[in-house]
């Protein structure tokens, strides 16, 4: 039995202590490779604690050869002590998932250079100059690489640990070999699925003006049943490896990089968990955008990046999942040589064809999709619907430019060199919301933006794969229970 899939116990009281900087110093100087890399002498090395989560020390080390990040675990939760108790053995699920990520999403996650299980250690790359994205996204920045990054992230990793990727084997010993971080899988199961809803220890709201929204999610039954099936589901539909907690504090980022960490959560779970939590972020920092302005309107481009990032990221992501799954289907589910024939496209502009095209139209329940082609402009419109109104939609799906909008790539938010309408005419283009926001007047642009809601314009049923995403997950986690259309 490989260590991957041994039944994993916490490590022995003997051989856990927590590391303070002179041990840990003592420590990393008895690693050869880990020495190298820092150079100096040991006594020279810099080491700071900058553990700012919930759970863990986090050690940055520098030397005159380069750094490294520390990361260890604590034997209970870090924000609240020793009264919440956490096994130390999700140290080792962090360290099985950083290691599959990294060869499925090569450059993706940091490096891992040193395991010790029975410290719940994990060395890895110090990922420099990268910033929080959370912080990030405060700050007000625009990240161009983070759709294309985010999107092949979650498409290889789901993918590939999914029965369309794997025999069945193997996806059963991938499962076993996370079954056991179950503690971490419970933290979410009531954070997220159970305690918004009801009167519990852990939850918080700014007194008193959001009480009236607190009752209402504590009282709205409906809400409860559809939170209860999504909780059914994830307890229950082992379709991938998941991150576990994929949000904007679990990311990394400079204009050019992403690099997605802190998987400790990580079990086979249902995809659309994933894909739901980062856009369930994103839309939290578009709702929290004008609390960060320093003058009205300052953020409004800022704003469009991010409603546009919203969308993009289900667009691509979907994309490259379906990409692969036409091209590396080797799984025991839908196996092509059982389907000769029929896990094809169809002709170009046409309907997917097929047994292959009858579980993607399945899995395309998002937002009223289900009956557009899978890339089409409607679909594309419809799979993620941003109502600003007819003529400002049509302007940020690919309009021409409005007379006296800037052609210089703007704050380099979107390549525009080969870019056009998704209906593959159309010359070079921006992402045209930019252009048109910066030729309309401050009343318009802020009448364009603070309008902007989501809306759903079917019932969504998780089913299958989960590519339906989980989307309600969105609207449980941060949107007001007023009306029935979850207005942002």
């Amino acid at each position: 039995m490989s260590s991957q899939q041994r039944p994993l116990a916490d490590p022995r009281p003997d051989e856990y202590r927590i590391l303070h900087e002179a041990d840990l110093r003592d420590y990393l100087a008895g690693l050869p490779a880990i020495a190298a890399r820092l150079g100096g002498e040991p006594a020279s090395w810099s080491i700071i604690e900058v553990g700012d989560g919930n759970l863990n020390l986090v050690f940055i080390v520098r030397g005159t050869a380069g750094g490294i990040a520390v990361k260890q675990a604590l034997p209970y939760v870090r924000l609240v002590g020793e009264s919440w108790p956490l096994p130390l053995s999700r140290s080792h699920y962090e360290y099985l998932a950083l290691t599959h990520q990294a060869r499925l999403a090569p450059g993706l996650v940091p490096a891992v250079l040193h395991h010790n299980e029975g410290l719940a250690l994990v060395v890895m790359e110090l990922i420099e100059p990268h910033v929080i994205m959370r912080r990030g996204l405060i700050a007000g920045a625009l990240y161009p690489n983070f759709v294309g990054d985010i999107a092949t992230f979650m498409a290889r990793t789901l993918f590939f640990s999914s029965d369309l990727a794997l025999p069945a084997a193997q996806k059963k010993e991938g499962i076993a070999a996370f079954a056991g971080n179950h503690a971490l899988c419970k933290i979410t199961e009531d954070l997220i699925f159970t305690d918004p809803y009801r009167v519990a220890e852990q939850n918080r709201w700014t007194q008193p003006w959001l009480d009236a929204t607190a009752a209402a999610f504590r009282e709205d039954l409906d809400l409860h049943a559809a939170i209860s099936r999504l909780k059914l589901k994830f307890l229950n539909a082992p379709e991938a490896l998941i991150h576990g907690d994929l949000h904007t504090g679990s990311i990394m980022v400079t204009e050019d990089s992403t690099v997605v960490i802190d998987p400790e959560f990580a079990f086979y779970g249902p995809m659309g968990f994933d894909i739901g939590a980062i856009i369930a972020n994103l839309l939290m920092a578009y709702l929290a955008s004008a609390g960060h302005e320093r003058s009205p309107g300052e953020r409004r481009l800022f704003e469009v990046w991010l409603l546009e990032t919203i969308e993009n990221v289900w667009t691509e992501f979907s994309h490259e999942f379906l990409e692969l799954w036409r091209t590396e289907s080797h799984g025991d589910a839908y196996p092509p040589d059982a389907v000769s024939g029929y896990c094809r496209r169809g002709p170009p502009g046409g309907r997917t064809a097929g047994l292959y095209g009858a579980a993607v139209r399945r899995h395309r329940g998002i937002f009223g999709c289900k009956n557009h082609p899978p890339h089409s402009r409607a679909g594309a419109q419809c799979r993620f619907r941003i109502d600003r109104g007819p003529e400002a939609a049509g302007h940020l799906r690919g309009a021409k430019p409005a007379a006296g909008a800037r052609d210089d790539g703007g704050d380099g938010v979107v390549p525009h060199d080969q870019r056009c309408d998704e209906g593959g005419k159309g010359g070079p283009r921006l992402a045209a919301g930019f252009r048109q926001m910066r030729a309309a007047s401050d009343e318009e642009l802020n009448s364009q933006v603070r309008s902007a809601r989501f809306s759903n314009a079917t019932s969504v049923t998780p089913d299958g794969l989960g590519l339906s995403a989980d989307m309600q997950m969105t609207k449980v986690r941060l949107l007001h229970v007023q009306d029935r259309r979850f207005r942002v």
